[in-house]
């Protein structure tokens, strides 16, 4: 896939699941956010619940930025969308701590939400846990409402579940 996006210094670029640039993002990502439940649940556990069948995975984009004026691309953000059912659901977005806050983030959500309305889904849902409180108030401030826990987080009860329901008109 090679459409890209340019909102100012960033590009948003749907990839490959098995981009070099998506794995070490998803890499980096678990790196940082895996050991802020490993005395939850049992790594096995954990694993198996999270993993990402890469034949469900309808979307993925990275989000790349121009470095200075060698306009060399740096792969600061990541997103993916996986089939859940009838549901699209947002996976592994993850932006890197240099990159937060430069709007990395609202360009990933931008990128994701227009793919799920576009293949004509209603909602997107997505799942986080309770110690990622920045990724909490990024989905509440982006038009994102708490839901039940859904399949197949019910062995993760610390989960924080939300949906956005698009305007249908």
């Amino acid at each position: 896939m090679t459409s890209e996006l340019a909102l100012s210094h960033l590009h948003v670029t749907a990839v490959s699941w098995f981009d070099p640039d998506a794995e070490a993002l998803r890499e980096a990502m678990a790196r940082e956010v895996g050991p802020r439940y490993s005395d939850r649940v049992s790594t096995a556990d954990r694993a198996a619940t999270n993993a990402v069948d890469s034949t469900s995975v309808f979307l993925t984009v990275v989000v790349y930025t121009a470095a200075g004026a060698t306009d060399t691309r740096e792969a600061v953000g990541h997103a993916a969308l996986r089939w859940n059912g009838d549901d699209l659901e947002l996976k592994r977005m993850f932006v890197t701590v240099e990159h937060r806050g430069t709007g990395v983030s609202t360009a990933l959500l931008s990128a994701v939400e227009d793919a799920a309305r576009k293949a004509g889904r209603p909602r997107l849902i997505l799942q986080t846990g309770d110690r990622q409180p920045d990724a909490v108030r990024l989905y509440e401030k982006s038009g994102y409402s708490r839901i039940p826990i859904f399949s197949p987080y019910e062995i993760l009860p610390f989960s924080n579940c939300f949906e956005k329901v698009f305007d249908q008109g």
